[in-house]
């Protein structure tokens, strides 16, 4: 379907028209016309700012996605240990204006000397320290020992092996209390306890010197040991 026209000169299409029915398409015609230009002005106007408004979200987006990029490249080294921390920058040589006084610590030598003071504080403290406890005397084992001194027979004279085994002495050993217990047939056996020092005196030392007393011991048993 073909499209009305509207020709410039309205008498050329309409020429039985009056002049005033003329004049009314003469102005429907320019409305029209100018409707038609507005619209079409209108719409390159909106087309216009759609491109602007697009460039400027392109711009946005290539923004954004640079931003992106870059934290992205921070987390990564962050996740690795960290960027290398640069290099101390050398220190300044120092100018030596000629002489040796220029080499000489000024501010150093309190420092040395408090050092040098500290140690010698701390030597003596520890051989202080060293002598004292050199002085304190060592903890010495001991055990405590009870022994059955058993006779040959009832007629045996019980005081006198008391007396007997009391006389063995030696650096380490000390007697302690005794009794007579009944053994059996009117037989009593001696009991005695003594303190002994573990590295000075045993059990086997203690034993062997009783029995030497053959004419009145007959055996010696441990009964009981204990440390001490």
């Amino acid at each position: 379907m073909s499209a009305i026209s509207f020709p410039n000169e309205p008498r050329a299409q309409f020429p039985n028209a009056s002049r005033d029915e003329q004049e009314y398409i003469k102005y429907l015609c320019g409305v029209k016309l100018t409707d038609a230009g507005s619209s079409a002005s209108g719409d390159d106007a909106r087309i216009a700012k759609l491109e602007a408004d697009n460039k400027n979200l392109l711009k946005t987006v290539d923004c954004l996605t640079s931003r992106i990029a870059e934290l992205e490249k921070k987390f990564a080294a962050l996740s690795a240990g960290g960027p290398a921390k640069p290099a101390a920058p050398p220190a300044a040589a120092k100018q030596k204006n000629g002489g040796d006084d220029d080499d000489v610590d000024l501010f150093g030598s309190d420092d040395e000397e408090a050092d040098a003071e500290a140690e010698r504080i701390k030597q003596e403290r520890l051989q202080a320290y060293q002598e004292k406890k050199s002085k304190k005397p060592a903890l010495v084992a001991k055990s405590s020992i009870v022994l059955d001194v058993k006779p040959w027979d009832d007629e045996t004279d019980m005081a006198e092996m008391e007396r007997c085994v009391r006389s063995i002495a030696t650096d380490g050993l000390l007697w302690g209390a005794s009794k007579l217990v009944p053994v059996g047939y009117g037989i009593k056996k001696l009991q005695i306890g003594c303190v002994v020092e573990d590295d000075k005196v045993g059990t086997d030392f203690l034993e062997e010197e009783i029995t030497k007393f053959e004419d009145l011991v007959q055996s010696v048993d441990v009964a009981a040991f204990q440390k001490i």
